[in-house]
C-alpha cells in the first residue's frame, strides 16, 4: 500500500524555501535535531475520535509563514500537513488519515478526528523583527481517545444444569484504556437489578445453582463514555424437587386428609423445577389427570384412597413423586331416630344413627342432666317415676362433615281421654274383630283385651290391640274389656264392648202411590254390635243394588231408604223386605207397595178434517164426550185406509194442552194417502181411540174470482173514458167533434151548477175559458189518478 504521505503533489517554490529553513539530515530529508527543538516542553492535548480538535501554534506578531508537521508516535520524521502564508492556506492530501484537516488563521483544526492523528504536531512560524527574520517552533503531542465499544455478555453455557461450572464474559471490542467493568442479575420473579459487586470482564459462577438463574446485564466504563450490554438470559436446569401436596379445604386425619362428601376437593402439586414439571395424577394407580392442579367436584365415596402426583423434568428426563391419602367423609343418612319403649316402672330410650364415615357420636340429654354417649347406637333407661307429662329428651349426633349437630326430640306425654272400644266382622261373617284403640301419647299405651271373668284374651299391644272371634250364635249378649296402661299414669283406664243381634224398624208397612210418581220405602237399624249391614230385597226376593234399573238406595247413618222412581203397577207392585244382618244375628221387616192407576179420560171424536197447502198439511178439530179428567190428546196417523195388513200407527202430535180443540198437522206426502185418530189422556192412562178418518180436499169456488176480475175491468174502462173526454175538452182544436158538443154540454152544467149546487155529482174536470186567444197555447194541468183493484178468492 502506498503511503498517503508520499502521494501529494509537488511543493510550490515558496513551501520548498520554507523547508529549507530545516536542517537537512544524511538521508536528505529535513528533521528537527536537538538544537532545533523547541526548548520548552511540548503541551499535552486530547481528543475524542470522531470529535474535532483545534490545535494553536502558540501567540506572538503576526507569521509570515505557518507550517504545520504530523510525527507518528512510531517515527521521528516530520510529515508535513499544512502551510499559510496568511492569504492563502494548503492541506497536503495524505492529512487525510488525521481526519478533515484545515487552517483557521495558524491554528490547525482537525475534525472527525482519527486514530492515526494520534502523536506530535509540529508548528514552524516564520515572522520578522525589526531587520531580521526569526523562526518559532511550537510542539504538542495529541492523544486520541476511543469510546467503549457497546459491550456484549458471552456465557459458556446458556442452559446448564444445576451444579457444573459456567463462565460470562463481559467482551469490548475497542475503547481507550483503561475499561472497567460491572456485573447486574435481575432474577425472573425478582424486584429488580441487583448489582454483583464483579468488577472484571470474567464472571465465574462454579458451582452454578438455581439462584443463578436470570437475566445478566455487563457494564462497561472508560474515560469517554460508558455503555451496558443486552440482556442475557442464564436458564439454569434443576429439578424437580419431591412434590409438596396440599388439600384445600384442609382437613387431616392419622392418615392424610379427609373432606366431607358432595364437596369441591382442590388436590395442588407443586414440585420447583426448571424447566417447569409436568405433572400427573394418579389415584389408586390409575391415572386421573394431567396438571399441577386436580379439582374433584363434587367428592364422592368412591373418591377414598390413595393419590400419587408424580413431576417429571422433560428436558433432564428425571422424576419424583409424593403420595397422601385422602378419605371421604360422609354423615349418615337422614337425621337421628329417636324412640322410647315403655317398660314397667322405666321407659328406654332409643337413638340410633347408623352408617357415615366415621360413625356418628350419639348422645342423650334430659330434664334431669345428660345421658350416655355412644357411636352410631346409644339406650338409656330411664326411671319413669317423678317424670312430669311433657318431659322432653334429646339425642345429639355430631359428625365431622357436618357443620352443625343433628338432634332428634322425644317428649313423653300421657295419651288423652281413655281407650275407644269398637267391633267389626270379617267378609262372610266368620269372625269377629274386636278391636281397642288409645291414640296419641308418647310411649304409646299399652292395651289388651279381657274376657267376661277379666281373663286376657291373646297379648298386649301399643296404641291399637286387635283380638278375632270365631263368630257363633252364642256371643249375643257377651261382654269384653279393653284395659290401658301409661308410663306416665299411676292407674289402668278401661272400655267396654258388648256383642248384639241387630234390630230394624221401618216408617211406614204399607205405601200406596199413583202410577209414574216416585215411592219412599224408609228403614232404620236400631242396635247391633258389631255394626249390622242393611240391604233391600225387591218383590222377586232380589237383592235392590245401586246399579238396579228403576231404583235408587240412599244411606245415611242407621238408615236406608229405597227411592222407587216412576212407579209402574206391573213392574214396582209388592211386599219388599228390608234386611239387616251382622255375625251374631240378622232381622228383618216387610213393606207392601201399591201402584194405582189414574182414572180414564172422557172419549174424542173428530169433527173436521182437511187438507191444507196442496195436501202437505192437515187441518185437525176434534170434540170431547162425556165427563173425566184428562192431561192431554194424543193423534196418531197410518198410511192407507185401515185395511188388513196396514202399518202400525205413529205419533202426529203430543203432549196437547187439554184445553185444545184443534191442530194443524204437517210434514205430509202428498202421493200417500193417511188415516188419523186422537186419544184424550189423563196421565198415562189413555181413552178409548176415536174413530179412524182419512183427510177431504176443500171444495172448488169460481165465483169470487169471476165477480172480481169483471169489477176491475169496469174500474178501468171508466177511468181511461174520463182521461179521454177531460183532454178532448182542453184541446177542442184537436179534436172539434168532441168540442162542440162537450161545451154546449159544459154550460149546461155550469147553470145548472150554479142553479143547485147541492145537487151536483160526478166527476170535476177543470173549466175551459171561451175567450182564450186562439194564438196563444193552453197550458196542461197536472192530473192524479188512483186506482185500487181488489180480488176475492
Amino acid at each position: 500500500m502506498v503511503d498517503p504521505w508520499a502521494q501529494h503533489r509537488p511543493f510550490s517554490l515558496q513551501l520548498l524555501i520554507y523547508l529549507c529553513l530545516l536542517h537537512q539530515g544524511d538521508s536528505g530529508q529535513p528533521y528537527l535535531t536537538s538544537k532545533d527543538a523547541p526548548e520548552e516542553e511540548a503541551v499535552s492535548i486530547q481528543g475524542v475520535r470522531g470529535g474535532s480538535v483545534e490545535l494553536s501554534c502558540g501567540s506572538g506578531p503576526t507569521s509570515l509563514v505557518v507550517l504545520w508537521s504530523f510525527i507518528p508516535t512510531d517515527s521521528v520524521v516530520p510529515r508535513p500537513v499544512a502551510v499559510t502564508d496568511g492569504a492563502s492556506w494548503k492541506v497536503e492530501a495524505g492529512a487525510s488519515t488525521l481526519g478533515v484537516v484545515s487552517l483557521k488563521n495558524s491554528s490547525l483544526l482537525v475534525e472527525e478526528l482519527q486514530e492515526g492523528a494520534q502523536g506530535h504536531f509540529l508548528c514552524q512560524a516564520l515572522h520578522t523583527s525589526p531587520g531580521q527574520l526569526h523562526t518559532t517552533y511550537t510542539y504538542l503531542t495529541l492523544a486520541v481517545l476511543v469510546p467503549v465499544y457497546k459491550p456484549q455478555v458471552r456465557l459458556s453455557d446458556p442452559s446448564p444444569v444445576e451444579g457444573v461450572s459456567v463462565e460470562a464474559m463481559c467482551v469490548v471490542r475497542e475503547g481507550t484504556e483503561p475499561v472497567t467493568f460491572a456485573w447486574y442479575h435481575e432474577p425472573p420473579r425478582g424486584p429488580g437489578e441487583t448489582l454483583i459487586g464483579f468488577t472484571e470482564p470474567l464472571l465465574w459462577l462454579d458451582p452454578v445453582n438455581r439462584t443463578h438463574l436470570g437475566w445478566y446485564v455487563c457494564s462497561a466504563q472508560n474515560v469517554v463514555n460508558a455503555l451496558s450490554s443486552d440482556r442475557v438470559f442464564l436458564d439454569v436446569m434443576y429439578g424437580p424437587d419431591k412434590p409438596v401436596i396440599t388439600v384445600e379445604p384442609l382437613g387431616f386425619t392419622d392418615e392424610g386428609f379427609w373432606a366431607s362428601e358432595r364437596q369441591e376437593v382442590t388436590l395442588s402439586c407443586l414440585a420447583a423445577s426448571n424447566p417447569p414439571s409436568h405433572y400427573v395424577w394418579l389415584h389408586d394407580d390409575t391415572q386421573i389427570h394431567t396438571g399441577p392442579v386436580y379439582i374433584i367436584a363434587s367428592a364422592g365415596r368412591t373418591h377414598t384412597g390413595l393419590y400419587t402426583c408424580l413431576a417429571q423434568n422433560r428436558h433432564l428426563d428425571t422424576r419424583t413423586q409424593t403420595t397422601i391419602r385422602l378419605t371421604i367423609y360422609y354423615p349418615p343418612e337422614r337425621q337421628p331416630s329417636c324412640t322410647v319403649l315403655p317398660t314397667p316402672g322405666a321407659v328406654t330410650l332409643l337413638c340410633t344413627w347408623p352408617g357415615g364415615l366415621p360413625a356418628a357420636q350419639l348422645q342423650w340429654e334430659g330434664p334431669q342432666g345428660t345421658g350416655p354417649t355412644a357411636p352410631s347406637n346409644v339406650t338409656w333407661s330411664h326411671v319413669a317415676a317423678g317424670l312430669p307429662n311433657n318431659s322432653v329428651f334429646t339425642c345429639t349426633g355430631q359428625h365431622p362433615s357436618l357443620r352443625k349437630p343433628a338432634l332428634c326430640r322425644i317428649t313423653l306425654w300421657e295419651p288423652p281421654w281413655s281407650p275407644t272400644c269398637r267391633t267389626t266382622a270379617t267378609v262372610g261373617d266368620q269372625f269377629i274383630m274386636l278391636s281397642c284403640e288409645w291414640p296419641g301419647g308418647h310411649p304409646a299405651a299399652v292395651l289388651s283385651w279381657l274376657d267376661g271373668q277379666q281373663q286376657p284374651l291373646g297379648g298386649s299391644s301399643d296404641s291399637l290391640a286387635v283380638h278375632l272371634l270365631k263368630a257363633q250364635g252364642g256371643l249375643s249378649g257377651k261382654e269384653f274389656t279393653c284395659r290401658g296402661s301409661h308410663p306416665l299414669r299411676s292407674t289402668d283406664l278401661h272400655c267396654q264392648i258388648q256383642l248384639e243381634a241387630p234390630q230394624l224398624a221401618v216408617a211406614e208397612s204399607q205405601v200406596s202411590v199413583l202410577e209414574g210418581q216416585e215411592a219412599w220405602l224408609e228403614c232404620t237399624l236400631q242396635g247391633g254390635v258389631p255394626p249390622a249391614q242393611l240391604l233391600w230385597l225387591a218383590p222377586q226376593h232380589q237383592q235392590v243394588e245401586q246399579s238396579t234399573s228403576g231404583y235408587m238406595l240412599y244411606s245415611m247413618s242407621a238408615q236406608l231408604h229405597l227411592r222407587i222412581r216412576d212407579a209402574d203397577p206391573a213392574h214396582h207392585r209388592g211386599t219388599y223386605q228390608c234386611v239387616a244382618h251382622n255375625a251374631v244375628g240378622n232381622s228383618s221387616q216387610d213393606v207392601r207397595l201399591e201402584v194405582l192407576r189414574y182414572p180414564a179420560p172422557p172419549n174424542v171424536t173428530i169433527s173436521h178434517l182437511m187438507y191444507r197447502r196442496h195436501r202437505r198439511e192437515v187441518q185437525l178439530q176434534w170434540a170431547i164426550q162425556g165427563p173425566g179428567n184428562l192431561t192431554g190428546f194424543l193423534v196418531q196417523r197410518r198410511a192407507s185406509v185401515p185395511s188388513p195388513g196396514t202399518g202400525a200407527w205413529e205419533t202426529a202430535a203430543r203432549d196437547i194442552e187439554p184445553e185444545s180443540r184443534d191442530r194443524l198437522l204437517g210434514g205430509l206426502d202428498p202421493g200417500v194417502l193417511y188415516a188419523f185418530r186422537i186419544l184424550a189422556l189423563n196421565h198415562r192412562t189413555a181413552g178409548h181411540p176415536s174413530e179412524v178418518k182419512t183427510p177431504v180436499d176443500p171444495p172448488f169456488s169460481a165465483y169470487p174470482a169471476v165477480l172480481g176480475a169483471a169489477g176491475t175491468g169496469m174500474v178501468v174502462a171508466t177511468v181511461a173514458s174520463l182521461l179521454v173526454f177531460q183532454y178532448a175538452a182542453r184541446h177542442p182544436q184537436t179534436f172539434p167533434c168532441f168540442g162542440q158538443l162537450l161545451i154546449p154540454l159544459e154550460h149546461r152544467d155550469q147553470q145548472r151548477g150554479s142553479e143547485d149546487p147541492e145537487t151536483h155529482t160526478g166527476i170535476e174536470t177543470p173549466v175551459t175559458s171561451s175567450s182564450l186567444d186562439p194564438g196563444q197555447e193552453a197550458t196542461d194541468a197536472p192530473v192524479s189518478v188512483t186506482i185500487t183493484m181488489t180480488a176475492t178468492p
